[in-house]
């Protein structure tokens, strides 16, 4: 039986056809790249404006010392945060892609040198006035001084063969919409509140610090960029997160042509007419249980405050004759007194954990691969895995979180000996002096 379509000419169509496809591809193989590296490149030429943009910065490192006694409470320093917010300025479309200007943020942070416990806050100088004077407007008797970078006083090959460190970042246990555990949980419920009965959260991590030795030191670090909804569509995320928990349907995702277009065929009804909605029941509020209410609450609340795009980490580091791993509980321990169950939590990031433990073929070399990236991303302020993107590393608090984790100890919440502080504040000549 003869074949209708000798073998032949199969394998000579094909050829031609290939012929034919070879021949495009020669003349339009180009056509396709613009539209496949437009995104690399747009991201690439971003990323490279703003790395000039942001070299033109002129960073200044400032150490707060307190008084011997202080009794503000813990919403002082949350209000002092709301007025570090005031910093937030965003770039409009020319400044971000032609000068390359981007969202500044500052640095907060908590350094213990050989047992000796320092407050210490990292700004671009030229806003300088506006910190100073958000922290004097709460804080009158505290002594403001500008010092040399403490991450600059080690070696800058740490790890190395006299120092070793261990350190990680830390993530959120769900959504950022849900808030942490603040000092509100911490009865701290009115400002006339006895010095003796506040519970301080930074309590036992400066406990912790000051039992430090010499060679040792622990770096904690809050970076915090002021944003809005705009940036960080973290408020968004908390309504549809409510909604959830009310039961709230979904609102229904936009139609398209094409599916209209085929609904119109198959069931002869106009394109995009309205669906015939069943009657709900609206649940009232007490149908919630109280575990529920508490989480909207909290969760609307949260909103209601000032937010920053934040990254928390920290260091311990060490001569490795003093080397002592169980230190790193400090940064453990103080993460686990800012969380709960019901809400939120913070809790080392795996990535970024200065450790591995599998595979095992080149073990040794990825930790330390890993120690320098960690001792790189602290000392030069940098997000976690950098330049890729910072992925769970990064997280929105609020004002009264930021407090929580970053303010003034009292006497009576830490009482450490190591923990420097000033007699009395300098006082400014009497106003009958003339200045001029």
């Amino acid at each position: 039986m003869t074949d209708f379509f000798p073998t032949g000419q199969i394998i000579l169509v094909f050829s031609i056809i290939l012929k034919i496809f070879w021949e495009i591809l020669k003349a339009w193989w180009w056509l396709p790249l613009p539209i496949i590296l437009f995104f690399p490149l747009k991201s690439l030429y971003l990323w490279y404006i703003q790395e000039k943009w942001g070299e033109k910065i002129e960073w200044v490192m400032l150490e707060i010392k307190i008084p011997r006694e202080i009794e503000r409470p813990m919403k002082a320093m949350e209000q002092v945060i709301s007025n570090f917010w005031a910093f937030y300025d965003p770039p409009n479309f020319r400044e971000k892609w032609i000068e390359g200007k981007f969202l500044l943020g500052f640095s907060m942070e908590i350094a213990s040198i050989d047992g000796v416990v320092h407050f210490f806050l990292r700004i671009p100088r030229n806003v300088r006035g506006i910190f100073e004077s958000a922290i004097y407007s709460q804080y009158p008797e505290v002594e403001i001084s500008e010092v040399e970078d403490y991450t600059k006083k080690v070696p800058q090959n740490i790890p190395n063969q006299d120092w070793d460190l261990w350190g990680c970042d830390y993530m959120m246990m769900k959504e950022s919409c849900y808030p942490l555990k603040t000092y509100a949980s911490f009865f701290e419920t009115t400002q006339e509140v006895k010095e003796e009965k506040r519970v301080d959260p930074l309590a036992v991590l400066i406990e912790g610090l000051s039992n430090l030795k010499p060679g040792e030191q622990f770096w904690f670090q809050i970076m915090a960029t002021p944003i809005t909804n705009a940036e960080v569509a973290w408020i968004d995320e908390g309504k549809k997160v409510i909604d959830k928990i009310i039961g709230r349907p979904l609102p229904p995702k936009p139609k398209s042509i094409t599916g209209e277009f085929f609904k119109t065929l198959l069931t002869d009804q106009p394109p995009f007419a309205p669906e015939k909605k069943s009657e709900e029941r609206v649940l009232p509020g007490l149908a919630l249980t109280s575990a529920e209410q508490e989480r909207i609450r909290a969760i609307e609340q949260k909103l209601g405050k000032q937010a920053f795009k934040t990254n928390i980490r920290f260091i311990y580091l060490a001569k490795r004759d003093v080397f002592f791993k169980p230190r790193l509980r400090l940064g453990l321990n103080f993460s686990v007194g800012v969380s709960t169950q019901d809400l939120n939590g913070i809790k080392p990031w795996g990535k970024t954990i200065t450790k591995v433990t599998y595979p095992a073929p080149f073990r040794k070399k990825r930790v330390y691969l890993r120690q320098r990236k960690m001792f790189r991303n602290y000392v030069k302020r940098l997000p976690p895995l950098y330049p890729r993107s910072p992925g769970k590393g990064v997280f929105v608090l609020n004002t009264e979180e930021l407090a929580t984790l970053w303010h003034f100890p009292s006497r009576m919440g830490a009482p450490t000996p190591a923990f420097p502080r000033i007699e009395a504040k300098k006082g400014g000549p009497p106003p009958e002096i003339p200045t001029e």
